[in-house]
């Protein structure tokens, strides 16, 4: 039996509507300890997802709020279990003194993510999509919402059905020939199944090629902000961010840490490193603020570097120049236009070269439209992009393990060695669609050899 759950899943914050949902087997009993229906009818005989009026009230029979119920049973349910929601005003007040009377008539607390645990045990969602439902509730732009709601509508384990499939007929074909020597089994044989093998690497190799994207599409790109102090580093993360995030003085080397601030950039999220000033010091406070800096520099998606434009270029800037031109990412901003120009684009060896002003905002529309430009999703976000790095860990592992059975084909070993690989690769894979490898393994030698017959 399982047992039934309760919890706010809407938070805590005060909203028009405010949802508690419950789901096991004696929620619709529980439920109707707390609430009655306008219609004076039992909650039990209410109809599957139709939502009805009534009163939630405590144990005591005091009002809580007039509210909405619905019930789902299984299996047509979010969890596969009869579930129960109470769509209340949503006041946190009334929230959690309805959560109190749900506990006191038999419920107990959802765990985190235990909707969607109880979701996948039951079978209603795989793995890639259970864990893209937290993807599609913290998506901050279009794009990752677009992708992880493809994930949650089951496209990633589309593309690795097929592959899983594949080696699933292989290995299901061998065991069959070797466990059942006198059922009409067509004779084993590997090379049969090369060129499965290879088209399915090939499947896995495009697919972790997504990742880079993948990861900036969850993540958000990674950007450092490096330049000589003082030539309005910290200007240009406030001017982007809205509002005064980092102090901004006339004193070289204000800034003596890394300062981050996620900022929406045209349609791109920028991660916003602003770092400190790069110049040999020999304050030990600063010196260290410098060198989280130059590492900044090495794991940053993008690197922008700053100058002031009213000054001329010196060795300081001809040296921090040079770290950035190895990076893939990289604009150079000619700062504080407004004081004159010293600086010509050309002197500047960029391929984006953008003046502006960051007191005033001038230029950031030209900046916004630079990162849109280089970041622009190559794929459809459409699912079918690899953004969790525990998935794409397993797939690497896959992959890797494919390639192991092809060259053992073309080595020539013994078909049990090579299955070793692919059963290895099977394994991965299943810990991003939480398939079980030996179970789906002996469900389809009865299912395509009839053994037994």
């Amino acid at each position: 039996m399982s047992h039934t759950i309760a919890a706010v899943s809407t938070g805590n914050q005060v909203s028009a509507i405010g949802i508690l949902r419950l789901s096991g087997d004696d929620c619709i009993a529980v439920s109707g300890k707390v609430f009655s229906l306008s219609s004076r009818k039992s909650l039990s005989d209410l109809p599957d997802r139709r939502m009805c009026l009534g009163t939630l009230h405590d144990k005591q029979g005091r009002v809580i709020d007039q509210c909405m119920a619905v019930v789902s049973r299984a299996p047509h349910s979010y969890t596969g279990e009869d579930t129960v929601e109470f769509h209340c005003h949503g006041s946190p007040a009334v929230l959690a003194a309805g959560l109190e009377a749900l506990y006191l008539a038999g419920a107990r607390p959802a765990k985190r993510g235990e909707f969607t645990k109880r979701a996948f045990l039951n079978g209603k969602l795989d793995l890639t999509q259970a864990e893209a439902v937290i993807d599609l509730i913290e998506a901050d732009t279009a794009d990752a919402a677009a992708n992880a709601a493809g994930q949650v509508g089951g496209v990633l384990q589309k593309k690795l059905a097929p592959i899983y499939d594949d080696l699933v007929n292989l290995c299901s074909h061998f065991h069959a020939v070797l466990d059942y020597p006198d059922e009409d089994i067509a004779d084993f044989g590997l090379e049969n199944y090369s060129g499965n093998l290879r088209s399915d690497a090939k499947a896995l190799y495009a697919l972790l090629q997504t990742y880079s994207q993948g990861r900036i599409l969850r993540q958000g790109v990674a950007a450092t902000i490096v330049g000589k102090p003082n030539v309005g580093k910290s200007s240009l993360l406030n001017a982007l961010a809205g509002y005064d995030r980092c102090i901004v003085t006339d004193i070289p080397g204000t800034t003596r840490d890394t300062v981050e601030e996620t900022v929406m950039v045209g349609a791109t999220r920028l991660r916003l490193i602003d770092t400190a000033g790069i110049r040999d010091t020999d304050d030990t406070v600063e010196a260290m603020g410098v060198q989280r800096s130059r590492e900044a520099v090495e794991n940053a998606d993008l690197v922008i570097f700053v100058c002031d434009g009213s000054q001329p270029l010196d060795e300081a800037d001809e040296h921090i120049m040079e770290l950035c031109e190895d990076r893939e990412h990289a604009i150079a901003i000619i700062n504080k236009t407004d004081l004159g120009t010293a600086v010509e684009p050309g002197e500047l060896p960029f391929l984006y070269v953008i003046p502006i002003c960051a007191k005033t905002g001038e230029g950031l529309d030209q900046f916004a439209d630079a990162v849109d430009g280089m970041f622009e999703n190559e794929a459809p976000c459409d699912g079918s992009i690899l953004t969790n790095a525990r998935q794409y860990d397993a797939i690497r592992r896959a992959y890797e393990a494919m390639l192991r059975a092809l060259q053992g084909l073309q080595l020539g070993i013994t078909p049990d060695a090579v299955l070793t690989d692919v059963e290895e690769s099977m394994e991965a894979m299943g810990e991003v669609t939480g398939a079980t490898v030996r179970e789906d393994i002996t469900a389809r030698i009865f299912e395509r050899f009839c053994v037994g017959k």
